[in-house]
């Protein structure tokens, strides 16, 4: 791809500047799924514009907050959440495009909304959807859905990292699972617990195919498509009675089971992958009225206080 001069950044359209901070992102080596989301939100900008021709350098503040209201429009009928995605995409190119001086410097400040709970599966819900089926009658689909959801749960993986498993990725004598494809591309090494150990030994032994292989693959034996997981995962859980057919609510479950389950937060935010610990903690503010559960028996004061059930000192009458 030819670099754009500098020298005709003064006539450089939208369209134009678009194009070079796609060919940095490639330079970055950003994966292919973090262009594409920023091409995604660059279309959604472009129509808003309505002109082919217009410059990068006339891009304003004022234009960016024009387009954060369109967002909010009943045209778009986008929620808070939705249009801070949105600018966070447009405001990595623009301050690309200031750096290299092809537009004027401003801040571009990504509005405050309220944090709404997480959803998550609950424990009638994982009851039904962890229930294995009958190997004797199911199908090999329906049983590698089933394996797909206990290994969801059992890791915390987004579903795009489960389905770049390879065979060779799990290592039972030493109970590890390596992660070569995360979100932040960085490889991880993840506990691998007794009961998933089992399901999964036990899935192997169907699945068969060689150390190389991804381990949940489509009918022909190759890496299953996102796409494609996540609408059996929805027909196979709408089958059991679950409305909930989201994969990733799996990851939101693992991270308040884990909470609740006196997990310590450092070990969480390394499990899920995350660079530093603000999205653990918003876990832990997002289950906050869960966490009042059994808030007596793990107190410090009521430990030191009451310790072993017996009863609290009472002043003399």
């Amino acid at each position: 791809m030819k670099k754009l001069s500098l020298k005709n950044s003064d006539n450089l359209t939208v369209d134009e500047a678009f194009a070079d901070f796609k060919g940095h992102c490639r330079i970055k080596n950003l994966s292919g799924e973090t262009i594409k989301l920023y091409q995604y939100q660059f279309n959604v900008f472009h129509r808003f514009l309505n002109d082919e021709t217009f410059l990068i350098s006339d891009v304003t503040l004022a234009t960016v907050n024009n387009f954060i209201l369109e967002l909010r429009s009943d045209k778009h009928v986008c929620n808070d959440v939705t249009v801070n995605t949105y600018l966070r995409g447009l405001r990595a190119f623009l301050y690309y495009c200031m750096e290299m001086d092809y537009m004027a410097d401003f801040k571009i400040r990504i509005p405050k909304v309220d944090k709404k709970l997480k959803e998550t599966y609950t424990d009638t819900e994982l009851s039904v959807l962890l229930k294995k089926p009958n190997l004797k009658t199911c199908g090999f689909s329906e049983y590698k859905i089933w394996v797909f959801s206990n290994y969801l749960l059992g890791t915390g993986n987004r579903i795009s990292t489960a389905l770049s498993l390879k065979i060779e990725d799990i290592d039972f004598d030493s109970s590890m699972i390596t992660l070569n494809h995360t979100k932040n591309r960085t490889a991880q090494i993840i506990p691998l617990s007794r009961t998933l150990a089992n399901i999964m030994r036990e899935y192997l032994k169907y699945r068969k195919g060689e150390a190389e292989d991804y381990v949940f693959c489509n009918t022909y034996g190759n890496k299953g498509d996102i796409r494609t997981y996540q609408d059996m995962l929805a027909a196979y859980n709408r089958s059991k009675g679950v409305e909930k057919t989201s994969a990733h609510l799996y990851r939101h479950t693992f991270a308040k089971k884990w909470i609740l389950n006196g997990g310590d937060i450092f070990r969480l935010q390394k499990i899920l992958g995350h660079s530093d610990l603000s999205v653990v903690k918003e876990y832990v503010q997002m289950f906050g009225n869960d966490l009042s559960v059994d808030f007596d028996k793990f107190n410090p004061l009521d430990r030191t206080v009451a310790p072993n059930g017996c009863k609290k000192i009472a002043m003399a009458k």
